[in-house]
């Protein structure tokens, strides 16, 4: 079942958030008040609307209600993001991330039970989306165009296998080059195939950015995440 994101504000920040979660097959509503950054979208997230976010009529009009997970990407208008986040919070959503422009902000968010808050300017939109499809991916690092490395959290479907069962490297083309374990806080380099990876265990994976992407939608992606 496909995870429902929203994008609420189409700038540099929220635009990334939108193209990556749209990339990686995510249903994904993209907003914004402005006639041309919605049009930029229109072929790119599964619906592009022009609406003020900080009209609660609207956004139920646009059932925002439904949807598992919205960020708040709104530019440098603070009272907007503000506003949005109390109206999506009374709304009941699930999850909330929203973008910060400064320690401030960052506080008034928090206070207003803001889920995750983040500074683009410290934050990578391509590592956040990847954070926010699972809570099991830990960490997404690009080390060039096309290749990535990836931190994940083992869940439910890789926990009680050794690395031969799951047989990442035929199966999705991709590297575990380390282990990091929970039980001991052991890093373990260059693991044996025979290594069982109990659950918590912190795996580091290497590979092309489609093979990461079909591994984290197989193995790690969990369900009620």
């Amino acid at each position: 079942m496909k995870r429902e994101f929203a994008v609420i504000g189409l700038g540099r920040f929220g635009g990334s958030i939108c193209r990556e979660l749209s990339e990686e097959g995510m249903e994904v509503l993209a907003i914004d008040i402005e006639e041309d950054k919605v049009n930029e979208f229109k072929n790119i997230a599964s619906h592009a609307v022009i609406a003020d976010s900080t009209d609660e009529k609207v956004l139920k009009e646009l059932g925002v209600r439904n949807i598992d997970h919205v960020i708040v990407a709104i530019g440098d208008n603070i009272q907007a993001s503000i506003l949005t986040t109390l109206m999506l919070k009374e709304l009941g959503i699930k999850k909330i991330t929203v973008k910060a422009q400064n320690d401030y902000h960052e506080k008034v968010l928090n206070k207003i039970g803001a889920d995750q808050v983040v500074h683009p300017e410290r934050d990578m939109g391509k590592r956040i989306a990847h954070s926010i499809i699972s809570n099991n991916i830990l960490d997404h690092l690009e080390l060039s165009d096309d290749h990535s490395i990836a931190e994940v959290k083992a869940g439910r479907k890789m926990t009680g296998k050794t690395l031969i069962d799951l047989d990442i490297r035929a199966q999705y083309g991709c590297n575990v080059v380390a282990i990091k374990q929970k039980k001991d806080k052991f890093i373990n380099v260059s693991p044996m195939a025979s290594e069982m990876i109990n659950e918590g265990d912190i795996l580091i994976v290497i590979g092309a950015d489609k093979d990461i992407s079909r591994f984290e939608k197989n193995l790690v992606v969990e369900d009620d995440d």
